[in-house]
């Protein structure tokens, strides 16, 4: 890594956005407390710069069976069992659609018992990425701390969980609303995970994108974790520091290299839609980052959160991830989990 940063140091400019310096001292936060994106990322999100200048100079990727770029695909799960806001959703969603059977559907699990969650639906999103010879990862909550509402007991999934290690999924640590400037609650989190998990927990990510330029990386590091993919936007898809290539972040404060991998985040779903003013402006913009992380040999990183496959109100969601997935496929994409593409870089790609 350190000939890498002592290319990038060739150009400030592209040192300072690969760094994020403008993050350290930040003049505005938004209301989650995370760094206010200003024009100038608005305009910057769609083009990879630093990894550009880092292909350009020289750098080659490799990926396993000669595969020319990856997709790490991921989901938060923020709630395994519905909020009444979204049955509602559901069942309206449903009664403009005629759908008179499903109207009722998102409240029927009540009754019958939370194990019947139609946001359980981990086997469904595997049995799906699956069909794409594809694996992703799962981010899930261990903290009962949240500034919106009691999420789920961890301990309540022991089962489910030993599923999704078990076919070679991941399971990995979604960080509470708190904890991304909090080492005592990050080392709590992660090991109340692995107690139900069963093993190590080496990916991360938090809750709001919450994120801190550089002290989280500098806690995710002490805390254990083999990588983190928190590090994108929340209001736009695209790329944050330039980069669609994992790397090591690089304290300027400290002016050290931190011992963690970042697989930076491109698109979220929630983001992209929310940028969007119809699916095919969504597609179009989802579409052109794989194309470009493409002809980089790079790496896209997608989040689909697993609510999303359980309501009616976001067929449109579940729509663009599999029409994503095709194309990525047939694009010859290495399509996986952020846990596969960390041991990969780790080992040399």
């Amino acid at each position: 890594m350190r000939a890498m940063y002592d290319l990038l140091k060739q150009k400030a400019d592209v040192w300072d956005l690969f760094t994020r310096k403008k993050e350290y001292q930040p003049s505005k936060l938004d209301e989650h407390g995370r760094f206010f994106f200003t024009e100038e990322d608005l305009k910057n999100a769609s083009s990879p710069e630093v990894s550009r200048y880092l292909v350009e100079n020289g750098l080659k990727v490799e990926f396993p069976e000669n595969k020319t770029f990856a997709v790490c695909l991921t989901h938060d799960m923020d709630d395994i069992y519905p909020p009444f806001s979204h049955s509602l959703l559901s069942s309206v969603s449903c009664l403009k659609s005629l759908d008179f059977r499903g109207l009722t559907a998102p409240f029927l699990w009540r009754f019958k018992g939370p194990e019947y969650s139609p946001y359980l639906n981990f086997s469904d999103i595997m049995d799906l990425e699956e069909g794409f010879g594809a694996k992703s990862s799962f981010y899930f909550l261990a903290s009962r701390e949240d500034p919106v509402r009691f999420r789920y007991d961890i301990e309540d999934l022991e089962n489910l969980l030993g599923d999704i290690s078990d076919r070679g999924w991941e399971a990995g640590l979604h960080g509470g609303y708190y904890s991304y400037d909090n080492l005592e609650a990050l080392n709590n989190e992660k090991k109340s995970l692995e107690k139900v998990l069963g093993k190590k927990v080496l990916g991360f990510r938090n809750h709001y994108l919450r994120f801190k330029t550089p002290e989280t990386w500098e806690l995710l590091a002490d805390a254990g974790f083999g990588y983190d993919s928190t590090f994108g936007y929340s209001e736009l898809a695209g790329f944050r520091n330039g980069m669609c290539h994992p790397f090591k972040p690089y304290n300027l404060n400290k002016e050290r290299e931190i011992n963690i991998l970042e697989i930076p985040l491109t698109v979220m779903d929630v983001a992209l839609f929310k940028a969007s003013s119809s699916f095919e402006e969504a597609w179009r913009c989802t579409k052109d980052l794989i194309d470009t992380a493409a002809g980089l040999n790079g790496v896209i990183t997608l989040l689909w959160h697993n609510f999303v496959f359980g309501c009616s109100f976001r067929k449109d969601w579940i729509k663009l991830y599999e029409k994503a997935l095709q194309y990525c496929s047939e694009k010859g994409a290495w399509i996986t989990s952020g846990e596969e593409i960390y041991r990969w870089w780790e080992n040399g790609a």
